[in-house]
C-alpha cells in the first residue's frame, strides 16, 4: 500500500468516525451537545449556519443555500433544471463514490467542489476554520440519519 493510499485511508476512516459520532450524539430530532467541548462544538455550527447562508465562499455572489435551500434541509433546482438534493444526510452517506469525478469523494472534497465549481471560490484547506465549520454544520444536519455509506441524498 502506498503512503497516499494510507494517507487516504485515513482521511477516510476519520471522516467515517466523524460520521457516527455526530448520528450518535444527536440520536434525537436535534443537535445534542455534552461535555465541555460543547460550546466549541456549538460556535462551530453556528459559523458553519452563516458561511453556509453567506456570499463569502465565492466570486460569483451565490451562497451554498442559492441551490441547497432552507440552510440544506431543503432540495432545490438550478436555472437549467437540475435537482439538487438537500444535505440533510450528507454527513451520513458520505464517503461515496462519484461517476462524474471516477473516484470516491469525502465530504469534504464535495464542499470544495461546490465552493469551486458552484460559487466560483477557491477550495478550503482541510482543516481551515471555514472548512471546519461547515463540516460541523452538515454534520449537525444529519443527527439521527443511519449512516449508509454510497447512499443517495435525499
Amino acid at each position: 500500500m502506498s503512503k497516499m493510499d494510507e494517507l487516504n485511508g485515513s482521511r477516510m476512516l476519520r471522516r467515517c468516525i466523524a460520521a457516527g459520532i455526530s448520528v450518535v450524539l444527536g440520536m434525537a430530532s436535534s443537535v445534542v451537545l455534552a461535555g465541555p467541548e460543547a460550546p466549541a462544538l456549538r460556535a462551530a455550527i453556528h459559523d458553519g449556519a452563516k458561511l453556509f447562508a453567506a456570499p463569502s465562499l465565492g466570486s460569483n455572489g451565490r451562497s451554498c443555500q442559492s441551490c441547497h435551500l432552507n440552510g440544506g434541509k431543503g432540495a432545490g433546482i438550478l436555472p437549467n433544471g437540475k435537482r439538487i438534493p438537500s444535505l440533510r444526510n450528507a454527513a451520513a452517506i458520505f464517503p461515496r463514490y462519484s461517476g462524474k469525478a471516477g473516484k470516491v469523494r469525502t465530504m469534504t472534497m464535495q464542499v470544495n467542489h461546490c465552493i469551486q465549481g458552484g460559487l466560483g471560490g477557491m477550495p478550503l484547506d482541510y482543516d481551515s476554520s471555514k472548512m471546519v465549520a461547515l463540516d460541523s454544520y452538515l454534520n449537525s444536519l444529519a443527527t439521527g440519519e443511519p449512516i449508509h455509506m454510497g447512499a443517495k441524498p435525499k
